[in-house]
């Protein structure tokens, strides 16, 4: 096969360089994926490599795995012999089989987002820490930052010996570390420092995968942090065959404690490397392209490039100025109806904002206006409570040290184990420095705890052992639905018979379908791989895309995605740019880039938004549009039509609520329906004038109104807001 066809010069360049360093600089849309997956199918069928002397990592599974699929359909190879991955999936594997050698047992729990802060709640309590001065998502914050710049526990007490509450941080540091080498855990800072901790304390282990691993290809290089970089130069440090593909003008994780400077500084860390610059974009119109050049040229840390394309002019990106953030949504929703008349689908359009607060009056807007939406980052499958519930059972039958998942099942489904039972049993264990499950196997032995305490924890008990024997004789799915029907758990979402507990029901069902998916892609995949597997799952991974749907997202969401219609909203001063990046030039060049991100995900069309005055954060104010769009100059068209329907606006109060939208115009009035004064709760039966009868299955307030979910005896569940449903009580 000619593994150079269809490729431009520069591309054809990079495939063909095979001895040393290599940077890769792919400006967005230039077709870095195809660069890489031809140059590792060359590199396997006219240079003789092996996959299983090749090492790719990517910073999504779901980018791994189009990496993977892509070179099986250039060349007949085992692709699966090549270790693909994320830095945290490979450091996992590798983990997985020498952990022993750092300390830890190879059955250990990797903690997710949800373990740490019930872990951290843990050590403030026993620190006797003051909630209102020390939040849980600032400690663990703190905590990675420590982590991912390589400052001990003991050096930061030290350090900061002198100042009370710096202290306590550390202190707290040192507990959340201890507790997590108690429980045989790993948090996600961790699978990549103790990754790095084997290779460096092991010689002969590094030195086994420094001669394996050939030819060593690093995607997002600009994402990485100073330990990734550290795990990639002693993994090269033998062949120094190292690919690193990647985009100064897209470094947007800082906040991740990504590292700029890791690619910038490439060819002083690399003697002799190469740079080659992707310059071409296949993704987008000259006219989008010149805005993002535009807007990125200020920045002063940066490899400069200027990206180009064949394809034709194109739509002028356009600019549109609207009185208030409620109108700027119902704009954006006649502009999706226009469109859809035209042809686009739902799927094609993208609406991005700077941060999460500012998707509510867009989905607002589009439950008004009827038009399917998903947010990307708002509650995802494997963020339900139910499947974190399954997913803590198997987590502590493959490792029993691990309390943070016992604590959270031993009385999920309700069995009569009371917090004061489980404090007995935790102090017991504790005073005998032995883990919870150790007090439940010697409940008879802990002191305080009441014949009938005994008996409720001694059903439990005796499933889990069971459990754990079973462990080793069922196959993967066949032992999740044992766990999920032996435990009580379905029986009891049964006997619960609401709708809400039927959606769980089948939500849990859905995940034996990935524990299925998983066992037909992994034959000899033990449990200890399945969790690995969902745990290491990112954002970008729990999404599908298979939906025809609007999707809204972060900008940082929208990294690696591209729609054929981009809505970049929201763009005022202090919005986008962010208040916080005034203060300092690389803060700012960073919303530079990620304004270039924005730009660059449009393939077709570009509508950029602001208001005049928004609402956020439960209060109105007037804005000014975003330094960011002068910037862009004339290389943006200007709106003018809204200023035209000035003279048409109503008392500015009321258009302010919310804004009817209608096929032919805007017309500002409330859109609140008595149905707001009503009083519902979950059980009420109503009747919609669409979707027709149906009941509330839940409430959640908001500000002055409720989203309410309703199952609809012949639609499925449907959210909605109550003040612009159109229902009736029955």
């Amino acid at each position: 096969m000619d593994y150079l066809k269809g490729l431009n010069d520069r591309q054809r360049e990079a495939v063909l360089h095979v001895e040393g360093p290599l940077l890769i600089m792919a400006g967005a849309g230039s077709g870095k994926t195809r660069v890489v997956t031809h140059k590792i199918a060359y590199l396997m069928d006219q240079k003789g490599v092996s996959p299983y002397e090749i090492l790719a990592i990517t910073f999504t599974n779901k980018a791994a795995n189009e990496m993977k699929e892509r070179v099986a359909n250039l060349i007949a190879v085992d692709v699966d012999r090549m270790w693909m991955g994320t830095f945290h999936s490979i450091c996992v594997r590798m983990l997985r089989r020498d952990i022993e050698k750092i300390g830890y047992d190879r059955s250990f729990s990797i903690y997710d987002r949800d373990d740490q802060k019930t872990l951290i709640k843990e050590c403030m309590k026993e620190l006797n820490l003051d909630k209102e001065m020390y939040k849980e998502n600032s400690l663990l914050a703190k905590i990675g930052e420590l982590k991912n710049t390589q400052v001990s526990p003991d050096e930061y007490i030290n350090d900061n010996y002198g100042d009370f509450r710096e202290r306590n941080i550390g202190e707290a540091y040192a507990l959340y570390q201890k507790k997590l080498r108690f429980y045989n855990a790993l948090d996600f800072d961790d699978l990549l420092i103790k990754g790095v901790d084997l290779l460096k304390n092991n010689p002969p282990i590094l030195k086994k995968y420094q001669e394996r691993f050939k030819h060593i290809f690093v995607d997002e290089y600009q994402d990485t942090n100073k330990i990734q970089y550290q795990f990639v130069k002693l993994l090269s440090g033998h062949h120094n065959n190292i690919c690193v593909v990647g985009d100064s003008d897209q470094a947007i994780y800082s906040w991740r404690h990504a590292d700029i400077t890791n690619i910038l500084d490439f060819e002083k860390d690399f003697p002799g490397a190469r740079v080659i610059l992707l310059e071409q974009n296949y993704r987008s119109t000259e006219a989008i392209l010149r805005v993002a050049n535009q807007v990125i040229k200020r920045n002063t840390q940066r490899k400069h490039k200027n990206l180009w394309t064949d394809k034709n002019e194109g739509n002028p990106a356009i600019y549109t100025r609207l009185e208030y953030s409620e109108e700027e949504a119902f704009f954006v929703a006649r502009k999706i109806h226009h469109l859809l008349y035209k042809g686009y689908k739902l799927k094609d359009m993208a609406i991005l904002y700077r941060t999460n607060v500012q998707s509510r009056p867009f989905e607002e807007a589009f439950m008004a206006e009827e038009l399917p939406y998903k947010v990307i980052g708002g509650l995802k499958f494997y963020d339900r409570k139910e499947v974190k519930d399954i997913i803590a059972y198997l987590k502590f039958i493959q490792n029993p040290n691990d309390n943070i998942a016992l604590k959270r099942i031993i009385n999920t489904p309700k069995r009569g184990i009371g917090k004061a039972t489980i404090d007995k049993m935790e102090a017991h264990a504790e005073e005998k420095g032995e883990s919870l499950y150790s007090a439940v196997l010697e409940r008879s032995s802990v002191s305080g705890l009441s014949a009938r305490a005994i008996n409720s924890i001694s059903p439990f008990a005796d499933s889990m052992n069971i459990l754990m024997a079973k462990k080793e004789l069922m196959g993967l799915k066949e032992f999740i639905q044992e766990t999920m029907e032996s435990t009580g758990y379905i029986a009891e979402l049964e006997k619960e018979g609401t709708i809400e507990a039927k959606t769980r029901i089948e939500n849990i069902k859905d995940f034996l379908s990935v524990a299925l998916n998983f066992e037909n892609k992994n034959p000899e995949g033990t449990l200890e791989d399945f969790l690995a597997s969902v745990s290491l799952l990112s954002d970008v991974d729990k999404t599908t895309d298979d939906e025809n749907v609007i999707s809204m997202m972060t900008v940082h969401s929208a990294k690696g995605l591209e729609f054929p219609v981009v809505f970049l909203v929201g763009m005022e001063e202090g919005l986008f740019p962010i208040s916080r990046s005034m203060e300092s030039l690389e803060e700012l060049e960073e919303e530079r880039r990620l304004c270039y991100v924005a730009v660059t995900r449009a393939e077709e069309q570009l509508f950029i938004t602001s208001a005049k005055a928004r609402t956020i954060y439960g209060r109105t104010d007037y804005t000014i549009p975003s330094s960011f769009l002068d910037e862009m100059g004339d290389t943006l068209e200007i709106d003018t039509s809204q200023e035209k329907k000035k003279e048409i606006k109503k008392d500015p109060l009321e258009v302010k609520r919310t804004m009817e939208y209608n096929k032919d115009n805007f017309v500002p009035k409330p859109v609140k329906k008595k149905t707001s004064n009503v009083e519902v709760a979950v059980g009420t039966k109503v009747k919609h004038d669409k979707f027709g009868s149906g009941m509330i299955v839940s409430i959640e307030e908001m500000n002055d109104d409720k989203k309410i979910r309703i199952a609809f005896d012949g639609g499925g569940l449907k959210t909605l807001m109550l003040s612009m449903a159109p229902i009736t009580i029955i």
